[in-house]
């Protein structure tokens, strides 16, 4: 090691956020480990060894701790050193004594510059994805801005302000064109909203990434189809939620095709609705454009059960529900006119599936002639 090395080292301990001192201890610990090699011993031996290190000069020595001992009893020169021997490196020795011995090996700046650059990368390395943890950690549960970069094996890797992350294909909405998306250039119209589903800290046991993918990016993992994602653009766009006028109560969600969300006023004068809705729908058309086309159904919240599963129902009519509460199954039995039954079902079924997942009530629908009823 030289003088613009440990000048290096000071650099990358401040722009990164490491310490020096503890940066410097771990260069002197790799190096021990590196001495003892040399020497023929064990990493776990009990030689007691001394790295020093001159943060000025850049120059390493290694020390050996010995006992000064009567140079006819003297058994083990790893751990001991004759009185005579003693006595010429240092008159005040006395018997008994610990005293540190240079043992530097000759050409030995080159194996400790070695290890000094193998540690100082690491430190890095884990600097770095510290720093992705603290950034991300605070927004976990909310939306980041990014852009797929590839796709691999099991998804995507997206680029975030600071890292990759990973978005797994189940977290992805299957209707979505990500391929296209990855050929766009840079620019805004490339980059997507992502809910921050998950970031992995430090594994305290082993000091390690809690990581199965290679890529050091896949410790922060996002999603395209979770429902809270629709929560949080909705808060993002409407000012009446963001304040705290208009709550959301329930949001169901069949990712890349349909999503119905609950909203209530605490404002008698404030139409929930409407103002999530916004002036020539602006407001929900931006969150529709940002889901590429998924349809948002927008509803009332009602505290009248009945009156919320008809809400929960629309567009289809609804002409009269009837709540059945059995050991604590809750079902609706729902009657639609005939000639709205398809639409009341929906496509597949998608339509009473997301009102029971929004209402919480199992919906069974039958039909009737409204001249019946």
């Amino acid at each position: 090691m030289n003088q613009e090395f440990i000048m290096a080292i000071d650099q990358i301990a401040k722009s990164k956020g490491i310490n020096k001192d503890k940066l410097i201890d771990a260069i002197k610990q790799s190096i021990e480990v590196a001495c003892k090699k040399h020497f023929g011993i064990s990493a776990s031996g009990k030689q007691n060894l001394k790295i020093d290190i001159d943060e000025t000069k850049g120059e390493v020595k290694v020390f050996a701790t010995k006992k000064v001992v009567a140079d006819e009893e003297l058994m083990n020169e790893l751990f001991e050193i004759g009185l005579t021997e003693a006595k010429r490196l240092s008159s005040h020795v006395q018997l008994e004594d610990m005293m540190d011995i240079e043992i530097t090996p000759k050409n030995f700046g080159r194996i400790a510059a070695q290890n000094a650059k193998q540690v100082v990368i690491q430190k890095i390395k884990e600097a770095e994805r510290q720093m992705v943890y603290e950034e991300y950690s605070v927004k976990l549960n909310d939306i980041v801005k990014g852009k797929v970069l590839r796709k691999e094996k099991n998804g995507y890797i997206v680029q975030l302000d600071f890292t990759e992350a990973s978005l797994p294909l189940t977290e992805a909405i299957p209707t979505e064109d990500l391929e296209s998306q990855m050929q766009q250039e840079d620019g805004m119209g490339g980059y997507k909203a992502f809910y921050l589903l998950n970031v992995k800290d430090f594994n305290k046991n082993e000091g390690k990434l809690e990581v199965k993918s290679k890529n050091a990016g896949a410790q922060v993992i996002v999603s395209r189809t979770h429902p809270e994602l629709v929560k949080r653009l909705f808060e993002q766009e409407v000012v009446e939620i963001k304040d705290g006028t208009v709550v959301i109560k329930s949001i169901a969600r069949e990712a890349g095709s349909r999503t119905k969300i609950a909203v209530y006023s605490n404002d008698p004068q404030v139409d929930p609705v409407g103002a999530c809705v916004g002036e020539k729908g602006k407001r929900i058309n931006t969150i529709v454009n940002e889901l590429c086309g998924e349809k948002i159904d927008v509803v009332r919240w009602q505290e009248d059960s009945k009156e919320f599963i008809k809400e929960a129902l629309s567009p289809a009519k609804v002409l009269d529900v009837e709540l059945v509460e059995n050991e604590g199954e809750r079902s609706a039995k729902v009657l639609v006119p005939a000639n709205i039954l398809t639409l009341a079902i929906g496509k597949g079924g998608q339509n009473v599936r997301l009102a029971a997942k929004l209402t919480g009530w199992k919906i069974d629908i039958k039909s009737v002639q409204e001249d019946n009823v």
